[in-house]
């Protein structure tokens, strides 16, 4: 079974907060006011590397919201029924059918949707510093380079060490994180994991938005792909989902560019909570 990396609870990378640097001011969509609390308040729930770019989340969240619901009632649907949202974009989204060399062209475009990821068994010690924090960095980075002299000097201290000084869960099993699948870590960890050869410990201290880590790489257990015919229907399932995906972009960034905004640009209409 993998394992997920998360951060740890002992100390966690630092939520985002509210800074002199980020906006005060409300945003206005088509006369209707997203009062900037109502922005922090959101900001809770999009989780970003630093405080500004979890305003910009909350802030698009809010505005793609209220641009739906504008819609809805443009259409004179019931704003208030739960099934309106889905009727407009049924409406106004159309899928187009999906044939078989489309979904051919998907399946060799994105072989990462359809197989088994790469797999890595892996140890780690996880010395915690806040990413905003440039003194905390630098003072763990200073604390597992001198770990990481130890286990170049003697392996057999691994354990020890974790249990010592690492800050994820993980320090109870000696730093063991089991199996690792592609996509369940943050890519810094996974970029050391990917450059390692088995049996190996990292020769350099790896940075994330966790802190600093002490990476060994244990097996590994390359990606594969089935065939298209095994799973033609599969592709064709994932294919349709894109282009839907797609077509709600398109027709969020039609909306925005036909709304009048103020205190906020939208970019790209949201690729972010657009179709979540």
């Amino acid at each position: 079974m993998a394992v997920h990396f998360h951060p740890p609870p002992e100390r966690p990378a630092a939520p985002a907060r509210r800074g002199p640097d980020l906006p005060e001011q409300d945003i206005v969509v088509d006369g209707t006011t997203i009062p900037a609390r109502a922005i922090a308040a959101e900001m809770q729930h999009h989780p970003a590397g630093n405080a500004e770019a979890a305003w910009k989340a909350a802030a698009l969240a809010l505005v793609i919201q209220r641009l739906l619901e504008d819609a809805v009632a443009a259409r004179g649907l019931d704003a208030t029924d739960e099934t309106s949202l889905d009727a407009l974009l049924a409406a106004e989204v159309q899928v187009p059918v999906v044939g078989d060399e489309a979904a051919r062209r998907w399946y060799a475009a994105h072989p990462e949707r359809f197989g088994a990821p790469d797999l890595w068994e892996a140890s780690h010690i996880l010395i915690a510093a806040d990413p905003e924090d440039e003194a905390a960095r630098a003072t763990a980075r200073d604390t597992a380079e001198a770990i990481l002299a130890q286990l170049k000097a003697d392996g057999t201290l691994w354990a020890a060490l974790a249990r010592r000084h690492s800050d994820c869960p993980s320090r109870e099993q000696g730093g063991h994180l089991g199996q690792v699948e592609r996509g369940s870590t943050v890519p810094e960890f996974e970029a050391a994991l990917a450059a390692a050869e088995p049996g190996q410990l990292c020769a350099a201290v790896i940075p994330s938005r966790y802190g600093m880590h002490i990476v060994q790489l244990h097996a590994h257990v390359p990606a594969s792909l089935p065939p298209f015919e095994a799973i033609a229907e599969r592709v064709a399932t994932d294919l349709r989902a894109q282009s839907w995906h797609e077509g709600v972009r398109q027709f969020i960034a039609v909306l925005a560019s036909r709304a009048r905004i103020e205190g906020f640009t939208v970019e790209g209409a949201a690729s972010g909570p657009l179709v979540q």
